[in-house]
């Protein structure tokens, strides 16, 4: 139904603004919705045929409007607040503004910043030792139910991974992992896309052997999907070595929810691994004639760190429990 200037503004107008479908009525985008639309906020209700809509119910819709937009950090110019005894006129940015919020919504709330806070750590799963090959470790992250699953990813949470080094062996295998661990910063599995905060540089390769950061809550399988990989390529230690040391991420959840609004599965579990196997060296320099290969470099221990990125209450009422952050293995290879 046209909602433009000249016409009639009707209770229908309201109601579409409310349970609409094109563009999406803030109860969709604010309120349970299905997949990666809806909030988990009270949601408005609509009035009878023939109310009168009064300036408190323009305004609670604008309320709600201004707190999807905070939470997701999107301009809307629509919502300031009506009284009594106002003119009536129809808001033209309202259709587009609410147009702005589902796409906001529907890709995770990607720029929230004020509306989430990281957590501390939750699983910290340290090696056994130093190591000559590889750190592999799994943690699980157990949501009440596919709902809250879909509103913490929806509200711009995330599930994140960061990797610490003691670097007790202090060889080139610790310079090149921390290097590593430096260009990968924080991973984050959001809802649509998965992110890392460090920034790779010449000596290193992304991505290279078959991690997609496009994928995120919503693309995962109940098998492991790689997501992310940093691999080192260039770098001196390499030269000397046929093996890369890199560092893998992947994920999974445990099934579809089975309750028809598009939930994507209550446990999410991530895998990590630091790899930092040798292999026989292919130079043949002065200091070594024959080629003989060298005795296994050790790096480490290392820590893989899970956490979580919240939805905070500055614009949302919180309406998911805390998560359950376990360990499900940690296995260290090539220990010393």
């Amino acid at each position: 139904m046209a909602y433009v200037a000249g016409d009639k503004i009707l209770d229908d107008h309201y109601n579409e603004f409310v349970n609409g479908s094109s563009p999406e009525g803030i109860n969709a985008i604010f309120g349970t919705g299905t997949g990666n639309l809806g909030l988990g906020q009270t949601e408005l209700p609509t009035v009878e045929a023939g109310q009168t809509i009064v300036a408190a119910k323009w305004n609670s819709l604008f309320t709600a409007m201004d707190a999807v937009a905070g939470q997701s950090n999107t301009s809307v110019t629509s919502t300031g607040a009506k009284a009594a005894g106002d003119t009536i006129a129809v808001k033209s940015a309202l259709i587009a503004n609410m147009a702005s919020l589902t796409t906001a919504v529907q890709a995770g709330c990607a720029n929230a910043t004020s509306g989430v806070t990281a957590g501390s750590a939750d699983q910290s799963l340290a090696s056994s030792a130093t190591y000559d090959q590889r750190h592999v470790t799994e943690a699980s992250f157990t949501f009440a139910g596919g709902d809250e699953a879909r509103f913490f990813f929806n509200a711009g949470g995330s599930l994140r991974v960061a990797i610490t080094n003691a670097e007790t062996a202090g060889t080139s295998k610790d310079d090149v992992l921390n290097k590593l661990n430096q260009q990968m910063g924080n991973f984050d599995l959001k809802a649509t896309t998965s992110t890392v905060s460090g920034t790779t540089d010449g000596s290193s390769s992304a991505d290279s052997t078959g991690g997609n950061l496009a994928l995120g809550y919503y693309d995962l399988t109940t098998s492991y999907q790689r997501i992310f990989t940093i691999t080192e390529s260039t770098t001196s230690y390499h030269s000397s070595y046929n093996d890369k040391i890199f560092i893998h991420i992947e994920a999974k959840t445990n099934s579809a929810h089975g309750d028809g609004r598009g939930n994507n599965g209550t446990v999410v579990t991530i895998k990590t691994t630091t790899e930092v196997a040798h292999g026989e060296t292919t130079n043949y320099t002065d200091g070594n004639p024959d080629g003989a290969q060298p005795l296994a470099e050790s790096a480490g221990p290392t820590t893989h760190v899970y956490s979580t990125v919240d939805p905070n209450t500055t614009y949302l009422n919180p309406v998911y429990t805390s998560i359950s952050v376990a360990s499900v293995s940690n296995t260290t290879t090539g220990g010393d």
